[in-house]
């Protein structure tokens, strides 16, 4: 039996714009199983970022229900929230959100720091992340030493530091050159296969749906259609 580690049901999200309402989300309905890569397509507006945010719980939902890993994170208050994000949800950025005082290897420790690791096993763990992706000689480095490619790296580091259950990606190479992009895709999902982590990447770019299992496109706050690229095993 399939285990689903995302459970979306009838969500919808209605925005307040002056005297109008805006519906952002409506009547979406959507499972994701553990381990899979699911891309969620859209152009600007489409509501991809809103659904995006509502799986993350940084937005609740006007109607409908959302369960990571059997938990209702739509009925959670916000410190709950902030606890569960710190257990079972990574998070890489399209704007990095890298602290410019703090070193790679500083940045890569936060999440391990939230959660209470003594300082020697926090390091070490951030040390041997920044590794896997690339910026062994970069450790002590501000981000504004680094490249954009070379932020986006240590982001990545620090979504997978924790080894969390779900890993969220909101247009990862929507700031970065072609070469990089490759380069960013082919490491986000090299590490979430290695760790059989479930990730959902949330992009307007059709290449970056090619690394996904599944392709979920959005048109005007509703499923358009899902692709399945799921290849058998054996």
């Amino acid at each position: 039996m399939d285990k689903y580690v995302v459970e979306i049901e009838n969500l919808r999200k209605v925005y307040r714009v002056g005297d109008e309402k805006v519906v952002a989300l409506d009547n979406v309905s959507l499972k994701i199983r553990s381990g899979e890569i699911c891309c969620i397509l859209g152009t600007s507006g489409s509501g991809k970022s809103t659904l995006l945010h509502l799986i993350a719980g940084l937005e609740k939902p006007t109607r409908g229900s959302i369960k990571i890993n059997g938990n209702r994170i739509d009925t959670m208050n916000e410190r709950q929230l902030a606890l569960f994000r710190q257990r079972f949800i990574g998070f890489v950025f399209q704007s990095y959100n890298l602290l410019p005082t703090l070193t790679a290897l500083e940045n890569v420790c936060l999440p391990l720091t939230f959660r209470g690791v003594k300082k020697s096993i926090r390091e070490r763990e951030a040390a041997r992340m920044l590794e896997a992706v690339g910026l062994k000689t970069h450790m002590k480095h501000l981000p504004t030493q680094m490249s954009g490619g070379q932020q986006q790296r240590v982001g990545i580091a620090r979504a997978f530091v924790c080894k969390p259950a779900l890993l969220l990606a909101d247009e990862p190479t929507g700031n970065l050159d072609s070469k990089t992009t490759r380069e960013i895709k082919e490491l986000i999902l090299k590490l979430a296969r290695a760790n059989r982590q479930t990730l959902i990447i949330v992009s307007h770019d059709s290449d970056v749906a090619g690394i996904a299992d599944r392709v979920v496109h959005i048109l005007d706050g509703s499923i358009e259609k899902i692709e399945d690229n799921f290849v058998s095993e054996g």
